[in-house]
């Protein structure tokens, strides 16, 4: 595993098409799965399986993964995007099936991912009495911290980091009132056809995160996911939009989860056929031409139909 350098990214090799299936999130039309706020996403692509967030509520996760027919028993790894409930607590179901599997968080001086801190941290007084003395005045050298899941394999991430061939953990902090010092991963896949991004809510803003993927590979294929616009004014959307469809260019866009109604409307309009719908039970079937399979939704199965949908400016 390696930081991210200066040298030449590396795409994945084109072996057949990926596919990303959204398990968790509080829109869609397959009647055998649980709308609820949320997000999880398993991205299958490159020859490896990673599930990306594990939504709200462990029972409601589960019985969406079991409605999809979804392993989690063969996952390569899991990535938990950042420490908010509506991304993390499937994780217990996750880890009930796969006690073992790999989880990349963010790393955090103290976080429910687990953490350490020098002990050199804190101020001491040596003038005090010992049992008024943190560990009776001889801490250890490193204090380590618990996680909420003791057993589960983390692996902590605090910079941007390539994790496998072509496939990179974007981090960044969010800088943004409510949320400021909130640390969140995004997931970039280097393909062919250009990058992947897989984003859980972008709290550090959606603009930074592209900006950082873009020097990964400035071809942007497709942005799934969370863009956290969900309480955004009108003038904040259409800035945003723009920058995604004019600056950098993205060249498909499937929002999902804390995105918001008003950006859906807006994206929806701005990309025209290039605005893939990726609500709960949704497969985006990847490659120079995205597909878009619905499963057991009612509608939108034929794609030729989405597309004459998605071109409307109603």
């Amino acid at each position: 595993m390696a930081a991210m350098t200066a040298s030449t990214p590396v795409a994945i090799s084109g072996e057949p098409n990926g596919k990303i299936t959204i398990l968790y999130d509080a829109f869609g039309t397959d009647p055998t799965m649980t709308k609820d706020w949320g997000f999880s996403a398993l991205v299958e692509i490159a020859g490896k399986r990673i599930l990306f967030d594990t939504g709200d509520n462990a029972a409601i996760f589960e019985k969406n993964v079991k409605a999809k027919g979804v392993d989690l028993t063969t996952l390569d790894f899991v990535v938990l995007s950042h420490r908010h409930s509506d991304h993390m607590a499937g994780l217990s179901y996750v880890l009930s099936v796969n006690p073992t599997v790999k989880i990349y968080a963010p790393k955090e001086s103290f976080g429910i991912f687990g953490s350490s801190l020098p002990s050199a941290f804190y101020r001491k007084d040596e003038a005090l009495p010992e049992e008024m003395r943190y560990y009776g005045g001889k801490p250890p050298q490193v204090m380590q911290f618990g996680a909420a899941w003791p057993n589960a394999q983390f692996q902590l991430i605090d910079q941007t980091t390539e994790i496998a061939p072509g496939i990179t953990l974007i981090a960044m902090i969010s800088d943004l009132p409510g949320t400021r010092e909130l640390k969140e991963l995004s997931l970039a896949v280097n393909t062919p056809d250009g990058l992947l991004l897989i984003v859980g809510c972008s709290h550090p803003g959606i603009e930074r995160i592209v900006e950082a993927a873009a020097a990964i590979n400035p071809k942007i294929h497709l942005i799934a996911g969370g863009f956290h616009l969900v309480v955004a004014t009108d003038d904040a959307i259409e800035k945003i939009v723009s920058a995604l469809k004019d600056k950098f260019k993205v060249e498909n866009i499937a929002p999902g989860h804390c995105t918001g109604e008003p950006s859906f409307a807006a994206l929806k309009k701005a990309f025209g056929t290039r605005y893939i719908y990726a609500g709960l039970g949704t497969s985006l079937v990847l490659g120079p031409d995205i597909d878009v399979r619905r499963g057991e939704g009612p509608a939108f199965d034929d794609l030729a139909l989405y597309r004459k949908f998605a071109s409307r400016e109603d």
